[in-house]
């Protein structure tokens, strides 16, 4: 059974229709990878499995359970299971960094404030920040905030992690350890959906990729097949264009 099994999705922002019969199933420790070009419908893919808009047609199914969009109580179980990093860090500017890290499993979540403290403690170990506990966001690099964003999500111990273009704010010389964290994530086994355009990245991550257009998946494949041979013109039309570059 697959952990994650999105059926027939379909969302719409008022009139427009921005996800049509998405169909996607995800197994435990994959790492999937959405691309295509801007306002393909990949980030808003993640915003309606994380029921920030909600669908209009179709199911989301984690590990058996289908999820209910108009239920409170099943977002919140659903939230429990599944967690996003967005592009913007969204930090809290008065807290330190381990405050940052800690304030939703603690105050949100009830656990006991020094199991959690422990626990992002070792988190932020993994990701490179051990040193960083005290500072405050206005004190780091973009790509240190963006790896305090991840720590944060992880903290919340997600079943599956979703990230949406978690480099697209970054400098250049800042992208590499952000995407050498989720690298690192990749090798822990946590299952990952990725939104971003760091085609090689991508290449080198994924389990699988999702090539989608006009919120529509139009191929999935393994990374050798999407980016050396792929079988829809659209697709070869965007990785030609795209690894060229």
């Amino acid at each position: 059974m697959p952990l994650l099994e999105v059926k027939n999705l379909s969302a719409h922002y008022g009139d427009h229709k921005v996800l049509e019969n998405i169909s996607l199933s995800i197994e435990k420790g994959e790492v999937v990878s959405l691309i295509g070009s801007s306002g393909s419908g990949k980030s808003t893919l993640l915003r309606v499995l994380m029921g920030l808009l909600k669908p209009s047609s179709g199911s989301v199914v984690i590990d058996g359970e289908a999820i209910n969009y108009g239920s409170r109580a099943s977002l919140k179980a659903m939230r429990d299971r599944m967690a996003i990093v967005f592009q913007q860090y969204n930090l809290f500017q008065n807290m330190d960094v381990l405050r940052n890290v800690t304030i939703a499993p603690v105050e949100i979540k009830k656990r006991p404030k020094a199991e959690v403290d422990a626990e992002a403690r070792a988190i932020l170990e993994r990701v490179g920040l051990s040193a960083k506990l005290k500072a405050y966001p206005d004190q780091l690099s973009g790509g240190q905030q963006q790896r305090v964003a991840i720590a944060r999500a992880l903290t919340l111990r997600p079943e599956i992690l979703l990230l949406d273009e978690v480099t697209a704010a970054l400098d250049p010389e800042l992208v590499t350890e952000v995407l050498d964290t989720v690298g690192q994530l990749a090798n822990e086994g946590i299952t990952m959906l990725i939104v971003s355009h760091e085609m090689n990245f991508v290449r080198q991550v994924s389990s699988r990729v999702v090539m989608m257009d006009q919120g529509q998946i139009v191929e999935t494949g393994a990374p050798g097949d999407i980016f050396d041979n792929p079988k829809e013109a659209r697709t070869n039309a965007f990785v030609s264009k795209i690894l060229r570059h």
